[in-house]
């Protein structure tokens, strides 16, 4: 590993200080687990489906896993990449491979080849952990194409694995009698979540065990996880926010169940908290809104959704507006909490014994007293009390630098250190955040990002594309989905093109997706446009598409009013 590249550790003097005040408690998350079994025993911790892990027989299995990993040539010190939908298997693999020293990087279950291979390569992954197929995608396949391409030879499959003996290797057969495990030291990477990311592909953000750790301690202490508490999972739980703010992670650290569910489908969701007497549970605003319309349809039939257990939603991942925060009592019977962070690490939770004015309308105040927050303008000068500015964070559980990225961390990160979210916001007195946007060139479709950069490239790869420009486009149900500019060849080494052999919007979507991109990256709407509009430096001006786009949308819906 080479220190000034992989990973960028804390500052020594910092490192003494989250020790001393208990922040970092030197504790490897392989422990957590253990530690709660022993506590807990025979109390479930995860149903999926029809299965059901107590906590006695997690833990046995991740030392079972841990031991048959090992065995196969898994190394400390090397990554995996981990590439699963929410199901039981993958927390006996998270906890196998924090005991053995292995970090994981978490993939999205919607991420495919393009993604997936990068991962694989930058990282020089030992291996590739995945399911067989899921919602109709062959995940064996993509594997195939890993191990043509020479990008990665060790797979190792989740389930049915009928035939592929010969290619991959199945989970099942790697569980073995528990050996001594190697010394993990808390200092080290953990695992890599993924960054929203601007300019491509995902960067990956190393987590430590310290950091990781007080952060999903700290968050389960803030929401009032207890072993009484049932957590259901709707969002993809590899996400940041669904594993560890509190998450998955916070409610096995608290000794409660995790429900793992497929979707956050409202008819399935329901039915998990009614069967479940599910307690809370987190989603992003485009679900929300989902869940609100579902149970006021519901209720207008007589068949109001049976949600007494539930007591907390946790909204995050984008900004939750006040009109439909304060939906949530009257129609889903439960709290809400609001929750701000990122997979970088700074996070902010409204508190359960909040006002409802701050809750609703506040974005939360973080996790730790020794977040420390700046907000300033764009030359780095602090912004008058309340004003609206760039937030700027370091803390004992925000990264001090991205993987491999010492170029890129020059820019989103200060000399001393304070990381640069890329969010716009503003501080109540009582230290509360207010969400006012992004400045990134970053599209938040409902809580997924999308890096323009990486769809305008996949755009001009096309023969027929001349320029592009990926911007943001007001919607009432996600937030923001995206709208691709997009101008055509008429020249250059090609015949000009006739009328008739112009390409349609639903071409160029159909060759982005056959580009294997993620499926929420695929532009919601496209634009044939002349020219693209240039500022006076010679930039495409995506503020006058940005309101181009909104003043069409909003026009058109005027004219069905």
């Amino acid at each position: 590993m080479n220190p000034t590249t992989d990973f960028t550790p804390w500052p020594t003097e910092l490192q003494q200080q989250y020790r001393a005040q208990g922040y970092w408690s030197d504790a490897p998350l392989g422990t957590l687990l253990a530690q709660t079994a022993a506590a807990a025993g025979e109390h479930i911790a995860i149903i999926a489906g029809d299965k059901r892990w107590s906590y006695s027989q997690l833990d046995e299995r991740a030392n079972q896993l841990a031991a048959g990993l090992l065995a196969s040539g898994l190394q400390p010190g090397t990554r995996v990449v981990v590439h699963l939908p929410n199901c039981g298997e993958l927390f006996e693999i998270l906890f196998a491979l924090f005991r053995i020293g292995v970090a994981p990087i978490l993939a999205l279950p919607s991420h495919r080849f393009a993604e997936i291979s990068y991962f694989c390569s930058f990282a020089e992954a030992d291996a590739y952990i995945t399911c067989a197929n899921n919602n109709g995608f062959d995940h064996r396949e993509l594997a195939r194409q890993l191990q043509h391409n020479h990008i990665i030879e060790r797979v190792i499959i989740v389930g049915d694995s009928t035939g592929d003996a010969e290619e991959f290797c199945a989970l099942d057969s790697l569980y073995q009698t528990p050996i001594a495990l190697p010394n993990i030291n808390a200092s080290d990477v953990a695992l890599y979540q993924l960054s929203g990311g601007t300019t491509g592909v995902p960067k990956l953000i190393p987590r430590t065990h310290n950091d990781y750790y007080y952060s999903l301690r700290a968050s389960a202490l803030i929401c009032e996880l207890t072993q009484a508490s049932v957590y259901l999972a709707v969002l993809p739980v590899v996400h940041n926010f669904p594993l560890s703010s509190p998450g998955a992670l916070g409610v096995l650290w608290a000794g409660g169940t995790l429900v793992l569910a497929e979707n956050g489908a409202p008819d399935l969701a329901f039915s998990l908290i009614e069967q479940h007497q599910v307690t809370v549970t987190a989603m992003v605003p485009p679900l929300a809104l989902t869940w609100l319309s579902a149970a006021e349809n519901r209720q207008k039939m007589g068949d109001a959704p049976k949600l007494k257990s539930l007591q907390v939603i946790q909204v995050g991942g984008a900004k939750f507006c006040e009109t439909a925060a304060r939906r949530i009592q009257p129609i889903l019977g439960c709290q809400l909490q609001q929750v701000f962070g990122m997979a970088e690490g700074l996070v902010n939770y409204t508190r359960l014994s909040d006002d409802q004015d701050t809750t609703m309308a506040t974005q939360g105040r973080p996790i730790s007293p020794h977040d420390e927050i700046r907000i300033v303008n764009d030359e780095d000068r602090p912004v008058a009390d309340g004003e609206t500015g760039h937030l700027l964070t370091r803390g004992p559980y925000t990264i001090r630098g991205y993987f491999r990225a010492a170029e890129h961390n020059a820019k989103a990160f200060t000399a001393d250190g304070f990381y640069r979210t890329g969010d716009l916001v503003r501080m109540t007195e009582r230290g509360y955040l207010i969400v006012e946007g992004r400045a990134k060139d970053q599209i938040n479709r409902g809580g997924e990002k999308i890096a323009a950069e990486e769809i305008e490239n996949c755009l001009l790869a096309h023969p027929q594309v001349q320029d592009a420009a990926l911007v943001a486009m007001p919607d009432p149900f996600l937030g923001e989905r995206s709208c691709a500019f997009v101008t055509l060849r008429t020249g250059c080494n090609q015949q000009p093109l006739k009328s008739n052999e112009l390409i349609k919007a639903s071409d160029l979507q159909r060759f982005l997706r056959e580009c294997n991109l993620a499926t929420f990256k695929i532009p919601d709407r496209i634009e044939f446009i002349a020219s693209l509009p240039q500022t006076r430096l010679g930039k495409v001006d995506k503020k006058y598409l940005r309101e181009w786009i909104s003043e069409k949308l909003a026009r058109a819906t005027q004219l069905k009013i």
